[in-house]
């Protein structure tokens, strides 16, 4: 059956992913039909179930480089595969069931390609053979890059009966793309205007941005993606050091509203080497983690800064390194910037953004009509659909893979 064919009849899919804070496990169930240009989807439910405190725990340690057994590696694997189907199944509660899982799993270590960066994704649907392929990584001196998500989908699938689609990232890895961020292609089919250049901007544990250009013409080579550094991680990291555990994050921002941030402090940090590396490039908690905070603590005790002051300031490294993205890298500023993720509920942080970005509006994603809350898990529901479909998931312009390629691996559920 050709892919508009089955695209004709609406299918049931639950998107899955716990992004770089850990905060748990954001499960959407959706109803999609079309394709692409034609794509419509429905979020029927939308809830995040917490991990266990200890499962939390292991699994922060693993990302901060902790050394661990295979033993133990095996272990934590299993146990996020059944808390991610035990959040498929219960995202089902008086729903018609689904009959397809996208699960993005939990990332744990994530390892650019080096070399190379702005060389490619620029050759839109040119197909290579694997030797043209080789010849030209060879050329550009690109190590491959490496990403890991635990949580794997074959167990997944073996206990909800449901077929899983898992391990998105590898593919685009493995033809030199960084494979991140992968959610612009889903960007460009739900939250595209005919006449607006947008800024989808998610603001997780990392901040990712997509851009948008107005629907016309070769509008779809012109999108630009990347990770444009800290989100939530070292604001997350900062108040729970300075709470001494009592807090995990900071309420609507309440804490660094609280504060003023230090302008000079921030211009020091902004002139990290990842800021000004040109896309496509990606990053995570091992660049801006736990030691990354500790950096930032010791440049803070010469400015002898309050509690607040430095969560203001971290939060102020966020919104001025997203503008910063913005200003250095896209070819034109946006008409509009929408944001999602956990972030997009921070009111200090979206705050800080509108100021800094001035009449530019900066919105989110809710009053366009897509959960703020659930796009992430949405949008692996619809790369899960797609893989379903045999339509290719990645956008070269965004990962920097030199051709499109179906993303994520397959596994029959067994009723």
């Amino acid at each position: 059956m050709h892919p508009t064919e089955k695209a004709a009849v609406p299918t049931r899919v639950i998107g899955l992913i716990s992004g770089t804070s850990v905060d748990g496990i954001d499960a959407a169930l959706v109803e999609i039909s079309g394709t692409e240009l034609d794509l419509k989807v429905e979020l029927l439910a939308g809830a995040t179930y917490p991990y266990p405190a200890e499962l939390r725990e292991r699994i922060l340690a693993v990302g901060a480089g902790v050394a661990i057994s295979m033993a133990e590696l095996a272990e934590i694997d299993d146990a996020i595969a059944v808390v991610f189907a035990q959040a498929a199944q219960n995202i089902q509660i008086g729903h018609q069931p689904a009959t397809l899982i996208g699960s993005h799993g939990q990332t744990v270590y994530h390892r650019p390609p080096k070399g190379g960066a702005g060389e490619q994704g620029n050759r839109g649907r040119e197909m290579l053979t694997p030797h043209q392929l080789n010849v030209r990584l060879t050329a550009l001196g690109t190590p491959l890059g490496y990403s890991l998500q635990l949580g794997r989908g074959a167990l997944i699938a073996h206990l909800t009966g449901i077929a899983t689609v898992s391990n998105f990232r590898v593919a685009d890895i493995a033809i030199g793309g960084h494979g991140a961020p992968l959610v612009p292609r889903v960007d460009a089919y739900l939250l595209s205007h005919p006449e607006e250049g947008r800024c989808i901007q998610n603001i997780g544990g990392i901040g990712n941005v997509a851009y948008i250009p107005p629907r016309h013409g070769d509008w779809l080579s012109k999108i630009r993606a990347w990770d444009t550094g800290p989100g939530n991680s070292l604001l997350d990291l900062a108040v729970e050091h300075l709470s001494a555990g009592a807090k995990t994050y900071d309420e609507n921002g309440n804490w660094a509203a609280s504060g003023t941030p230090c302008d000079p402090l921030v211009e020091e940090w902004l002139d990290q080497d990842y800021f000004h590396l040109p896309p496509p490039k990606s990053t995570g908690r091992e660049l801006f983690g736990v030691a990354y905070l500790h950096e930032c603590l010791k440049d803070a005790q010469a400015y002898q800064l309050s509690a607040a002051e430095l969560l203001a300031t971290l939060t102020e490294l966020t919104a001025a390194s997203i503008v910063h993205s913005y200003r250095t890298f896209l070819p034109e500023m946006p008409q509009r910037v929408l944001l999602c993720g956990g972030g997009s509920r921070n009111l200090y942080l979206k705050e800080r953004l509108q100021l800094l970005l001035t009449s530019i509006p900066v919105c989110t994603t809710d009053e366009v009509g897509l959960s703020a809350d659930f796009k992430e898990a949405i949008a692996f529901a619809v790369l899960a659909y797609w893989r379903h479909l045999g339509i290719p998931g990645n956008l070269p312009t965004a990962t920097g893979a030199p051709q499109e390629v179906l993303l994520g691996e397959i596994h029959q559920g067994q009723s």
